[in-house]
């Protein structure tokens, strides 16, 4: 039997994210979501809690976590306990194999957030720890972003997989795999190769939303030494874009 199987998805418990369990349930009802991976950043905690709760409602949660390694991000999925961010590619897919976990490479290729990708070269050099590349994130703001997340995958002979990166409710239920029913870690690898894509364009307003709900996070820890960190950033950034426009214009 056919389900449908939405990875990548995030929580309240990502700093860049407001969606708490009633959200969460009421859209992966609405859409049919039977499975969902949730990968919160640098955190298993709510995907352990979610799991709690959703269950009751005949919503299957795989743990997972998005790690920032050193050199970008990497999702462990099948996990018991939380990773520590900073290390190395290879430590941290060790880190999740340790686990008896899976590896999976979000969105490999994206200018707009380009510090956040694993570089192609740290891929190619873990191949033997990696067990899924990423072929479409429901957070790309171009369509080629796809198309060259698609050409690494295949590059490389990994299984493919449709990642939501869900933060909000409106983004949940758009970007998912419809795949066979499986019934643990190495059946859902196999049904997974097998695998048809639905998949959608980004929200726009999305990203715009995670970068207030991050200003929020951060305005309720009193972190205000960040914020005017972030602020002074922006600025120089969009200064220096300006001097760079002038002198093009000479």
């Amino acid at each position: 039997m056919k389900i449908r199987v939405e990875l990548h998805t995030h929580t309240q418990y990502s700093h860049d994210s407001l969606l708490n369990k009633w959200f969460y349930l009421l859209m992966l009802k609405l859409k049919r979501i039977k499975v969902v991976g949730i990968t919160d950043h640098n955190e298993i905690e709510g995907a352990i809690k979610f799991k709690k709760f959703l269950e009751r409602f005949g919503i299957r949660v795989i743990v997972g976590e998005e790690i920032f390694s050193s050199k970008g991000e990497i999702i462990g999925l099948f996990l018991k306990e939380k990773i520590a961010p900073g290390k190395s590619p290879r430590e941290t897919m060790l880190e999740i194999k340790k686990q008896g976990g899976v590896v999976y490479i979000p969105h490999p290729y994206d200018e707009k957030r380009y510090k956040t990708v694993l570089p192609e070269e740290e891929i190619a050099k873990n191949l033997d720890l990696i067990d899924i590349i990423e072929v479409h994130n429901g957070r790309n703001i171009k369509d080629y972003f796809s198309h060259k997340q698609l050409e690494i995958a295949t590059k490389y002979k990994k299984i493919q997989s449709i990642g939501s990166d869900a933060h909000t409710f409106f983004e949940l239920g758009r970007n998912y795999n419809e795949m066979e029913e499986f019934v643990d870690k190495n059946d859902f690898l196999e049904s997974l190769k097998y695998a048809s894509y639905v998949k959608k364009n980004c929200i726009q307003i999305s990203h715009q939303v995670t970068k207030f709900v991050r200003l929020i996070k951060l305005i309720r820890k009193g972190q205000f030494n960040e914020i005017f960190r972030i602020i002074n950033k922006r600025y120089r950034r969009s200064k220096q874009a300006a001097g760079t426009e002038n002198k093009s214009r000479f």
